[in-house]
């Protein structure tokens, strides 16, 4: 596995890591948030900002490392250019779908609150 591919993983990785950590202890407060009058709920919508920002700055991180890792490929041997695209195309789609993911579950989360 090459540089960039291992530094757009551990990118994607720790953005989610830092989501899920900056979300969750929050979120864990719903039931004594509400019956003590909903205090928490700005800084809840808060932690889900500025983890789903993380996430999407990580994985547009990862995904632009991984497009110019291939263009320069297919620049230096343009004959290899359909295997380099096989090559790059599925950690490509899985990497857009952990920012999927990660969206998914804010606004699930937000939307639950």
């Amino acid at each position: 596995m090459s540089r960039a591919r291992v530094r757009a993983v551990v990118a994607g990785a720790l953005a989610l890591a830092v989501a899920s950590i900056v979300g969750t202890p929050v979120f864990a407060q719903g039931a004594a948030a509400e019956a003590a009058g909903g205090g928490n709920m700005a800084l809840a919508f808060f932690g889900a900002a500025i983890g789903l920002g993380m996430v999407v700055i990580g994985a547009g991180l990862g995904i632009g490392r991984f497009a110019a890792a291939a263009a320069e490929g297919i620049a230096r041997q343009p004959s290899a250019a359909d295997k380099i695209t096989g090559a790059v195309n599925l950690p490509l789609f899985l990497l857009e779908g952990v920012a999927i993911i990660a969206e998914v579950g804010v606004l699930l989360i937000v939307l639950t609150k």
